[in-house]
């Protein structure tokens, strides 16, 4: 029986997840994925909840809500993937001496379509002694729409993404002022089930999160362009230049783990983002929102 796999949705750092797909990793590692578009990230979470899909792949933040709404929850993730943070702040003029206070003063747009990016800065800003209150912040606008008003110098820097900051920087219309993937791990993106499917889909998940393992292993080890060609077809409208050359920032970054298992580190780190920002009610505990075996198991 094939496990249905509900995408988040379409982002150039889920790249590890549809080579695993491309490259035929799933089907090498003896698992038949069937891949299942979803709207929105909530979506994708109504619809693992529902038993419409085995797994979906999403935040660690979602997992802890939900939890932290309901105590007797049953998701739970189980393979690491994004160990970072994926997004940038990307400005109109260089400053290779970036500072968090720099944002003082300045017009500063920040990411819209999901919640995780600004609660991660917004924690950073806090411990480097910065407001974030205080700041001259846009946060209704969508990447799409920010990256376009810095090159019209409506904005001074935005919160983006790839490939919006290959795409600045290339142009020379951005410039990268921090990568939020140096703040350390934080777990940023992995695969997500429900207990029982965990329980009952054992072997299958295994087999999965075994070729998750070695695709990262060959993300590390392969050309930038090889791997854009090999999940061109999900990103048409991205330049294969610009492709190659996100890979590679975003792979000197260590942006994804050098294997599956969630570390507690990043998990805490994260956490402790969400609590600062009210994001949660409570403490929710590593262990009831992750479960290693089956990554550990696939790594021995």
């Amino acid at each position: 029986m094939p496990i249905v796999l509900s995408e988040n949705f379409r982002a150039l750092f889920y790249a590890p997840f549809y080579a695993a797909q491309a490259t035929g990793a799933f089907r090498a590692a003896g698992v038949e994925v069937v891949l299942k578009p979803s709207p929105s990230p909530p979506a994708a979470v109504k619809a693992l909840r529902a038993g419409e899909v085995d797994v979906m792949w999403g935040g660690p933040l979602r997992v802890m809500m939900v939890h932290d709404q309901e105590p007797g929850a049953d998701l739970v993730c189980f393979c690491d993937v994004v160990a970072r943070d994926p997004f940038f702040i990307i400005g109109a003029a260089p400053r290779p001496r970036f500072k968090f206070a720099d944002l003082n003063g300045l017009r500063f747009a920040t990411v819209s379509e999901v919640p995780t990016p600004w609660i991660c800065l917004a924690d950073d800003l806090r411990r480097a002694g910065v407001d974030p209150a205080r700041l001259d912040r846009v946060g209704d606008r969508t990447m799409e729409q920010n990256e376009t008003d810095l090159r019209a110098g409506k904005v001074d820097a935005i919160q983006v993404f790839q490939p919006h900051a290959e795409q600045l920087i290339a142009s020379g219309a951005g410039h990268v002022w921090h990568a939020a993937a140096t703040r350390g791990l934080t777990a940023y993106t992995t695969l997500v089930t429900r207990r029982p499917v965990l329980a009952a889909q054992s072997e299958e998940l295994l087999k999965m999160t075994r070729a998750i393992h070695r695709t990262l292993g060959w993300f590390a080890a392969t050309p930038a362009a090889e791997i854009a060609r090999a999940v061109k077809d999900f990103f048409p409208d991205v330049d294969p230049a610009i492709f190659a050359a996100a890979i590679e920032r975003y792979r000197a970054l260590g942006l994804w783990g050098s294997d599956p298992v969630i570390r507690r580190e990043g998990y805490d780190r994260l956490h402790g983002a969400m609590r600062a920002a009210g994001a949660l009610s409570r403490d929710i505990a590593f262990g009831t929102c992750v479960d290693t075996s089956l990554a550990k198991q696939a790594i021995a």
